[in-house]
Formats: structure tokens, C-alpha cells, sequence
């Protein structure tokens, strides 16, 4: 697999990791129970959990069911540190839509037990994303995306809703996670999260954009 731009051209980047933030929403933490968090709270999905949302995305539905949530996507194009924070923009190389996908029932079976969340957010095929677009001037602080099922529309997210902002959000990440060419970063999903089912066919749209497209299998 490989990145691409607006063109549908290949931009050249390595695939790298996929840091995540949960719960940051205030509607999305409430339609779970959750607290809302005084932090941000990150994880991480590797190389091997990253795929295109194009055509027909085959999940391993064995795993039990697999939950959408949509999230605002920023693609680092170069390196990212405590050292160079404040020129954050520039290294974000553009936006996109991704899908943070989890086995539900998986992770409140490791919450109960207080253990890590890998095998319900980590796995292989757990984080599909659209084509990037460029960078415009005001993305960081105003950007709407929306996922929409079957021609339906299931969640809408605004970056204004956001709890922590994209500065506050790359700057607690880079204290931990140095950001590298490849890597990307998910900002959070809205409310509206729910079960995939085969056959589905998804739509994500940016900013009035259509993305990407798939069918799950």
C-alpha cells in the first residue's frame, strides 16, 4: 500500500505508525460511558494494522465485531520532536479520513481487567485510510469530516468540537513519540460509533470531499 496525494499519485512517503486519540469528544465519551479525560489519551496501531479504504476491505470477522469510528487524519511529511513543535504545520504534509477501527467487545472485556487495549485496536486491518489533500490555511482549526454507511450518514465531526486541539494534541504526543515521514496521527472520533457488517459500504468525505470508498468483506 501505498500513501496518496490529491492527484491519486503516490507521495512517496513510507508507511509508518498510527498515533491515536481516544475520547476526544465530549458527545463520543458520553454515548460510551467514559469519563471525559484532563489529557489527551494515546495509543498506538502499527504498520500492519494500515490499509487502504479503497474497493473491498477483508476483515477478520472470527475476531468478533468490529466497530467504526471516524477520525480527522494528519499525514507527518517531516520529522516532528519536542525540538521543532512550534513549526508544527509545516510538518504535517496533509489531511485525510481514517477509520479507527475496534473489536468492541474485546476492549471492554481489557478495560474491566484493566489491561492494555492492543488486541482490540491493534490489529491487522484496524486503521483504514482515504487519500490525503493538501494542507489549507485554516484545516488545523476548522475542518468538518463525516462518515456516511450504505448512503447514510453516521457520524460528522468538526475540529471546533474537538476537546484538545491539533496544536495541544501534537505537542503532548511528541513529549512521548517523536513524529517520523510516514507516520500519521488520528485526532479523535465523534459520536454516531457502531458495528461494520458485511456488505457495508463505506463513504468518507472531507471538508465536502469525498476521500475514499470501500465495501468491508
Amino acid at each position: 500500500m501505498t500513501y496518496l496525494w490529491n492527484n491519486g499519485e503516490a507521495i512517496g512517503l513510507p508507511i509508518g505508525k498510527a498515533v491515536c486519540v481516544g475520547r476526544n469528544y465530549v458527545a463520543h465519551a458520553a454515548e460510551l460511558g467514559n469519563e471525559v479525560p484532563t489529557e489527551p489519551l494515546l495509543f498506538l496501531k502499527p504498520t500492519s494494522s494500515i490499509v487502504n479504504a479503497a474497493g473491498e476491505v477483508a476483515l477478520d470477522h472470527s475476531l468478533g465485531e468490529h466497530h467504526y469510528e471516524a477520525e480527522l487524519m494528519l499525514l507527518i511529511g517531516k520529522p516532528l520532536n519536542k525540538d521543532n513543535i512550534a513549526d508544527y504545520k509545516s510538518c504535517v504534509a496533509g489531511l485525510g479520513v481514517g477509520l479507527d477501527l475496534t473489536l468492541r467487545d474485546e476492549q471492554a472485556k481489557l478495560k474491566a481487567k484493566g489491561h492494555p487495549w492492543e488486541r482490540a485496536k491493534a490489529y491487522d486491518k484496524s486503521c483504514l485510510v482515504s487519500r490525503f489533500v493538501p494542507l489549507a490555511e485554516n484545516d488545523l482549526t476548522h475542518s468538518e469530516f463525516s462518515l456516511s454507511i450504505n448512503n447514510e450518514l453516521r457520524q460528522s465531526g468538526d475540529t471546533n468540537l474537538m476537546i484538545f486541539k491539533i496544536e495541544q494534541l501534537l505537542s503532548e504526543i511528541v513529549r512521548y513519540f517523536s513524529l517520523q515521514p510516514g507516520d500519521i496521527v488520528l485526532t479523535g472520533t465523534p459520536e454516531g460509533v457502531g458495528k461494520l457488517n458485511i456488505q457495508d459500504t463505506l463513504s468518507v468525505s472531507l471538508n465536502g470531499e469525498t476521500l475514499a470508498n470501500c465495501t468491508i468483506a
